[in-house]
């Protein structure tokens, strides 16, 4: 008898995943798609339409210079979206609500934040702050001088840091999307989810007296920092938590904390990948065969967060990655 992930092997699974997304709801997709156009630079790839669902999914990434873009909604746009070799946001939209979102960080909130690069985090501050944004921090302000915490239109907050690589030795705009940032128990369980299963490479380590920052990204292996135009995941621990047996974070998708609602990753095979995920014990949100949509998973973390398991390239000429339940 097979597991819950047991079914047809599409494709012969050959590549390492690659990180594809982190995902937020939004309220209002046009305010929102319009603030990190607008203010960030960022690209809509693609737009997604799923009335029998009521709701609408809108991906953005920092294109380099000189990239062209198809058409979002179009066929080209879904191949060129699923074959994407960076990371998107991708912004939710449930149709018909009303209430505010959770943007997290309250007490044993999981999500913290995103974050762009810029070359000058005073100048980015000040042209932003022109531009109607409320700040959590500026950038002298607090302990940490030189970066910042803008808030997005549904107060999510948004870091602003220093590049790593001055925008003229690269073909970046002013604003590279650089962060997601979630906070873990015990980085250990964490940090070989990420590395083994997830392809991620552990670029930099930062600890504290009370924390550490681990930032891993989609690289070469034994590489020693990410490429400048792509973000890292930044796993942030606050010591002790991993002695509490009862402690655990909040995901983001419980019951009047949404906000946060996963990370993504393209694989070659998405059963052959969700296999080796059970076989190591991993939990599963939603299998392959789950549910009407077919051909995509959901795993949870070590810390429970849900993270969705993309087939890269998609299933069809139109690059879907998911087929639908014809019964």
């Amino acid at each position: 008898m097979g597991g819950a992930c047991s079914g047809k092997t599409r494709t012969k699974a050959s590549g390492r995943p690659s990180w594809q997304q982190t995902m937020l709801r939004v309220k209002d997709p046009k305010a929102s798609v319009q603030h990190y156009q607008g203010l960030y630079g960022m690209t809509l790839l693609d737009t997604l339409e799923f009335p029998e669902y009521k709701f609408s999914l809108y991906f953005l990434a920092s294109i380099p210079a000189g990239v062209k873009v198809p058409t979002p909604g179009t066929p080209e746009a879904h191949r060129f979206l699923w074959s994407f070799g960076g990371t998107t946001l991708e912004l939710t939209h449930n149709w018909g609500r009303e209430e505010p979102y959770h943007p997290g960080n309250q007490k044993n909130d999981g999500f913290g934040h995103i974050a762009f690069a810029c070359d000058d985090v005073y100048e980015a501050s000040n042209d932003l702050e022109k531009a109607g944004v409320a700040f959590k921090k500026k950038p002298d302000e607090g302990r940490m001088k030189g970066l910042a915490f803008a808030y997005d239109p549904d107060k999510y907050w948004v870091e602003i840091v220093k590049r790593p690589v001055p925008l003229a030795k690269t073909n970046l705009g002013k604003y590279t999307l650089k962060q997601t940032m979630l906070r873990v128990k015990d980085p250990t369980k964490s940090l070989v989810f990420y590395q083994k299963f997830m392809g991620m490479v552990l670029v930099k380590e930062k600890h504290f007296d009370d924390f550490s920052l681990y930032f891993l990204a989609t690289a070469p292996p034994g590489s020693t920092e990410a490429d400048a135009g792509k973000p890292v995941l930044e796993l942030t621990h606050n010591h002790g938590t991993e002695l509490d047996e009862k402690f655990k974070h909040y995901n983001g998708n419980e019951k009047d904390r949404q906000g946060f609602g996963h990370l993504g990753f393209l694989v070659d095979d998405v059963y052959a990948k969700c296999k080796e995920l059970e076989k190591a014990g991993y939990t599963f949100k939603k299998t392959p065969d789950g549910g009407s949509m077919k051909g995509l998973a959901f795993v949870y973390d070590p810390d429970g967060y849900p993270v969705e398991l993309i087939k890269r390239g998609g299933y069809d000429a139109d690059g879907t990655p998911y087929y639908m339940n014809k019964e």
